[in-house]
């Protein structure tokens, strides 16, 4: 039995927790949400893209072949799923058993960053969409994209889809310049955080956009979650999973798997996406 973390956040590590069907193999693991009912959505990039389980590991069905063809990044809020199709250039919003609800971007579209490679700098900044990372939900309805790999901005969406407004420019440094933003979180307050990854820093703002923070204790973080104590839990290609207060200030931080996407469960189990490593690790929390 192997223990990590600290103090009250300490968990005991299940890396064969997921019971796949008898002949199938793990994709690249690229993100991982659960539901209501505490069911465990994976986002494979391979099909069928999404497997679900149920808390235990036990597999209970999949879906999404031919609707997604590059998964990047889930998220489930009020038993509804978001997610971001990367190479396609979408963000798309489904039903738990993978009804279509609603189609951000034009497939294979990309706006015109002028960039040519993944993860460099962009030349400049674009409307929706080049290659996004993450859509998440406010408590408004609207709704807020990171837009990633060949682009350095988040977009706001009304809730019908229509577009508001995006921020961000490509940059290093300074307030809301990103280097792959790579996922984002809105809390029950509105705000937003945005894992800002190649400059190591989760930068902060208001549901508008003016930038209010940022969070520098943190090495390259992929993907961020709130629990309803608003306890923030992000992975880190340092690699480790940290946990922190909404001010920043690490709570408890253990090393990991190279994570690409984290979720915590209603227990407070933490599920760790491994694209490279090619798994979905669980991190039982102690009691």
């Amino acid at each position: 039995m192997t223990i990590v973390g600290s103090g009250t956040y300490q968990y005991e590590l299940n890396e064969k927790w997921a019971q796949l069907p008898s002949g199938w193999a793990w994709g690249q693991v690229s993100a991982v949400a659960t539901d209501s009912q505490d069911r465990v959505y994976a986002f494979q990039r391979k099909d069928p893209p999404i497997v679900v389980f149920d808390r235990h590991g036990q597999y209970l069905t999949s879906w999404g072949s031919g609707l997604i063809t590059d998964p990047h990044g889930i998220a489930i809020k009020d038993d509804v799923i978001y997610v971001t199709d990367r190479n396609d250039h979408l963000a798309m919003k489904f039903t738990l058993d993978g009804k279509p609800l609603l189609t951000l971007g034009v497939r294979g579209q990309a706006s015109d960053t002028g960039a040519t490679k993944d993860i460099e700098l962009p030349p400049r900044a674009a409307g929706p969409f080049n290659k996004p990372t993450e859509m998440f939900p406010a408590p408004s309805g609207e709704l807020y994209v990171s837009d990633g790999y060949r682009n350095s901005r988040v977009h706001r969406f009304a809730a019908d889809g229509k577009l508001i407004d995006s921020w961000g420019k490509p940059g290093k440094q300074e307030p809301g310049e990103f280097h792959l933003p790579h996922s984002l979180w809105v809390d029950r307050a509105g705000t937003v955080y945005v894992c800002d990854r190649e400059n190591s820093r989760i930068q902060v703002f208001t549901g508008a956009g003016k930038f209010v923070a940022q969070w520098r204790d943190i090495h390259k973080p992929t993907d961020i979650y709130f629990d309803a104590q608003e306890i923030a839990y992000v992975s880190e290609q340092r690699p480790s999973v940290s946990v922190l207060e909404k001010n920043g200030k690490v709570l408890a931080r253990f090393d990991s798997p190279s994570g690409h996407g984290i979720w915590v469960d209603s227990r407070g189990d933490i599920y760790l996406a491994e694209a490279g490593g090619k798994r979905l690790t669980k991190y039982v929390r102690k009691r």
